[in-house]
């Protein structure tokens, strides 16, 4: 991941979400960039063939063979991303996909503007 721009290797569509959700708080967008992360970061790739679509029930360890490592991975570039900080007690709590977005969204949004 590059300091300069974490996103680099990402879509030009993600790197368009980031964008938006720093100019206008998008939510829609938010969960965009949380979803590509999710993707880009996933152990078991044969699990997602299409990885702008996934579906909110997938357990990220039983579905998608997430480990505590790649969770890790994760939180790590969501955090350096947004410059929040996530608890490993709140990480264990995240179980699907659906989990982690509506924990990302909270998170993000409820830390006061820059």
């Amino acid at each position: 991941m590059s300091s300069s721009d974490p996103l680099a290797s990402f879509p030009a569509h993600v790197k368009d979400a980031h964008r938006r959700w720093v100019s206008t708080q998008d939510s829609t967008a938010l969960d965009t960039v949380v979803l590509a992360i999710v993707a880009y970061h996933r152990p078991n790739r044969s699990m997602i063939k299409d990885p702008d679509y996934m579906p909110d029930s997938y357990q990220l360890i039983a579905d998608m063979g997430y480990d505590s490592l790649a969770l890790a991975e994760v939180v790590f570039f969501i955090e350096d991303l947004y410059r929040v900080s996530i608890s490993n007690e709140d990480l264990f709590g995240l179980r699907t996909v659906a989990d982690l977005r509506g924990y990302v969204r909270t998170k993000i949004t409820a830390q006061p503007a820059a």
